[in-house]
């Protein structure tokens, strides 16, 4: 799905003023991109008992390399997996692919190797979900709960932690333009036109509920920041909340100001994003891996939100060794900016009875609802008879672990 920012922000950001980031390291080594994904030959009968995201292998229940597929390039979205990789990583600058030995939050290897691969421009901007069908050898990848409900049917997924509990969605304006314009609702209201990428799920709920007119959308924007800055402003325009505020304001430096935005997800279509999902079979073939791995994962997330400082190393190295060959720039200031804004507005939080990566069903069942007639008349109708279970499951999550 075209939620994302920017189809070719390099370019853009030259005419902008954007900094390309220069910092890590610029060494390129080709990783192994072969993922052995073939079920386990052995049973981990103590992967109960290992603490949550502090040790444990998963040599022998898990792939050898476990491939991770995500929605974008390298950006503080997706700290909490890259402070999985040890300091061994190398980056397949060709593929866009960052790899090293899977740690657990104490630093020790877990005998399996992680592959972060990065979406968008690398993959063509195919979805996580067809992603995962179309190359076998993708294990784990970034599946946002409305992405999953429409390729339900066509290419199902199950999330097994649940990322972001806020999806970074948003809509922009001008406040000056618009002093008294508010909310989403009030730009509805004054009709002002939203450029936002075509296919957007959360635009096709927001016109069919009446929140805004069909007639003041526009599909046309492609991430290019200049048709905001040229027309001063006058079209409000969609980004990401983690992001966006910050490179108008500090970074293009034909803008300089200050833009106002609201959640997408205020207004209830509320998906949980970067939620890290798998085909269904695994669930069952891989049970064993996923006992160990999602609560390193949990762990993981929160000891990114508490110190990101090594998985920024790794970010910014890979920005500065495959980014500008794909069209990504993303200096170090917006990844710190990503960072505290993912924290002080909630992006990530706990989940239902406090614990990290879980999943609300009823939101999720809220959810299927309002999707249902969205994607239907998007001729991408889901599977008949949804459940939250069908796309979600908890099974694996450690409770005990939190913000």
């Amino acid at each position: 799905m075209k939620n994302r920012r920017s189809k070719s922000l390099f370019a853009v950001a030259v005419s902008a003023g954007l900094v390309v980031a220069a910092c890590g390291s610029d060494e390129k080594k080709a990783a192994d991109t072969t993922a052995a994904t073939t079920a386990p030959t052995t049973a981990a009968s103590t992967a109960d008992t290992v603490a949550a995201g502090a040790g444990g292998s998963l040599a022998g229940i898990c792939p050898d390399l476990i491939t991770l597929q995500t929605d974008w390039m390298p950006e503080a979205e997706h700290g909490f997996v890259y402070n999985m990789i040890g300091d061994d990583f190398t980056m397949d600058a060709g593929q866009a692919f960052v790899t090293g030995s899977l740690i657990d939050a104490t630093g020790a290897d877990t005998g399996v190797d992680l592959q972060i691969r990065s979406g968008g421009s690398p993959q063509n901007f195919d979805p996580v979900s067809v992603i995962m069908y179309n190359k076998e050898d993708t294990f784990l990848g970034f599946v946002n709960t409305d992405e999953a409900i429409k390729n339900s049917a066509t290419n199902p997924t199950v999330a097994i932690e649940s990322g972001f509990n806020k999806n970074p969605q948003i809509i922009m304006w001008d406040p000056a333009v618009y002093p008294d314009v508010k909310t989403i609702t009030d730009l509805g209201t004054e009709g002002v036109k939203i450029r936002y990428f075509d296919g957007g799920a959360y635009m096709d709920f927001l016109t069919s509920t009446g929140v805004l007119s069909k007639d003041q959308v526009d599909g046309s924007y492609s991430g290019d920041p200049n048709l905001y800055i040229t027309d001063e402003g006058k079209a409000a325009q969609q980004g990401y909340g983690s992001a966006e505020p910050w490179l108008y304001e500090h970074e293009y430096t034909t803008w300089l100001k200050p833009v106002a935005y609201q959640y997408v997800d205020d207004l209830g279509w509320n998906p949980y994003a970067e939620s890290i999902a798998t085909k269904p079979e695994n669930i069952t073939t891989y049970a064993e891996c996923f006992k160990v791995l999602v609560p390193i994962i949990q762990q993981s997330t929160v000891d990114y939100l508490t110190d990101p400082t090594r998985a920024n190393v790794i970010i910014n190295a890979a920005v500065a060794s495959f980014g500008a060959d794909f069209g990504w720039t993303y200096s170090p200031a917006t990844l710190d900016y990503g960072v505290k804004t993912i924290l002080a507005d909630g992006l990530v939080a706990n989940g239902p009875n406090d614990t990290i990566g879980n999943f609300d069903t009823d939101r999720v069942a809220e959810l299927i609802v309002k999707a249902i007639p969205v994607f239907t008349a998007q001729d991408s109708p889901p599977k008949e008879g949804l459940t939250p279970e069908d796309i979600i499951t908890t099974e694996f999550l450690d409770p005990t672990i939190g913000l």
